[in-house]
């Protein structure tokens, strides 16, 4: 195991993260520690090496300011994708006390703006923070547009805000004991949590456990979520809802057709926001046989070491 220390202030082995993520050998085969010390890293950040332990050593913040309507290379808007802080495409990563940005602006002034991309296996995050509008956490891109993998990431005790379809992507992911956190636009509409855009092969999308929805926008004004694909799966188990989740729970995103393929669940809600039975038809209140499918261990296939 290799430890490489990062620091804005001097003293360490690198004054960059993507330096030190440079520095490790193609086909290492070892697990490289990188300790972060406290600062601000205004670095687009590619994170492609596998096996990595990222650890911020006090508040450390890797930010950047793209957005999809920013001209790119060619003149042309970069569009979503292009617009994340973080890229993070290497395989078993684990990063704890770091925290993901976008500074770009809010959702009506520049659009999409990615706090963090990560489309890679085994992939998770403890004590993190997610911070942007509109496309905060991009969770892999949808499988017609990708290579297709097994994009498994897992949350927990993290901290993600956003407003429009702020959680989204194709991977199965776990969120444990965070809290996520609806923006208020000052709208009717204050936004969608999550966009998940499931592969129809999938069991599993998003699972929220024992999760916190917070906002201080008007009450009723946020959906659970809403699919980007159409058999998207998301469920939140024993969560506590805020005021601000609508009482439908759940949009459609103006296709009654996918009323029948996605799948929305929840079971235990609490709070303001958990007017269970005003939910939309096509959701479901998951009984307590079901919720066996819904442990780390069934999500990710009985392969867990990687998350503790």
């Amino acid at each position: 195991m290799k430890h490489m220390l990062v620091s804005k202030t001097g003293g360490g082995d690198f004054s960059s993260v993507q330096a030190a993520v440079d520095s490790i050998p193609e086909g290492a085969g070892d697990v490289t520690v990188l300790h972060i010390e406290a600062g601000v890293y205004y670095e687009k950040l590619r994170i492609n090496k596998p096996d990595l332990r990222i650890i911020g050593k006090g508040e450390v913040r890797l930010v950047y300011d793209d957005y999809a309507r920013k001209p790119g290379i060619e003149g042309t808007p970069m569009g979503t994708f292009a617009s994340c802080s973080t890229y993070i495409t290497g395989d078993n990563i684990t990063v704890e006390n770091v925290i993901f940005e976008n500074t770009a602006g809010g959702s009506g002034e520049v659009g999409q703006a990615v706090a963090l991309y990560v489309d890679a296996d085994k992939v998770s995050f403890r004590n993190c923070t997610f911070l942007a509008a509109q496309d905060t956490l991009y969770l892999a891109k949808p499988k017609e547009e990708k290579v297709n993998r097994s994009g498994r990431n897992y949350f927990e005790h993290c901290r993600i805000a956003g407003d429009i379809d702020f959680i989204f992507g194709s991977a199965t992911a776990y969120f444990h004991e965070c809290e996520i956190v609806s923006l208020n636009l000052g709208k009717e509409i204050n936004g969608y949590i999550t966009a998940a855009a499931t592969p129809e092969d999938k069991q599993t999308g998003f699972v929220f456990h024992r999760c916190r929805l917070v906002s201080d926008a008007a009450e009723g004004t946020v959906y659970l979520g809403r699919p980007w694909r159409d058999y998207a799966r998301t469920v939140f188990l024993d969560c506590w809802l805020g005021a601000h989740i609508r009482r439908e729970g759940w949009n459609d995103w103006d296709k009654a057709s996918v009323w029948h393929s996605v799948h929305y669940g929840e079971a235990g809600s609490e709070g303001p926001g958990a007017h269970v039975d005003k939910r939309v038809g096509w959701s479901k209140q998951l009984h307590e046989s079901e919720l066996e499918r819904f442990t780390p261990e069934a999500v990710f296939g009985g392969d867990i070491g990687w998350i503790r």
